[in-house]
């Protein structure tokens, strides 16, 4: 699953300037971590459906995104 989400999902998160960083898998839960522009992205929800849609029609596996958001790291104080 990291794999994917690094090579499949990471660079369209990117392509709109916001980051997803994986973080671990825990049976059917996958955590991650968005930054930058999805920080503070209103619509992030709509996103992660869409990532999980994605991940069942090309993995076959049904999972469950929980996340956080974090500000670039520049910006954590």
């Amino acid at each position: 699953m990291e794999k994917y989400i690094n090579e499949y999902i990471r660079p369209r998160i990117q392509g709109d300037g916001g980051e997803i960083e994986f973080v671990k898998r825990e049976g059917g839960a996958v955590k991650v971590i968005f930054r930058g522009e999805c920080s503070k992205c209103q619509i992030l929800d709509r996103c992660v459906g869409w990532i999980e849609q994605r991940i069942l029609e090309d993995t076959g596996e049904s999972v469950k995104l929980e996340y956080e958001r974090k500000k670039p790291y520049f910006l954590d104080k």
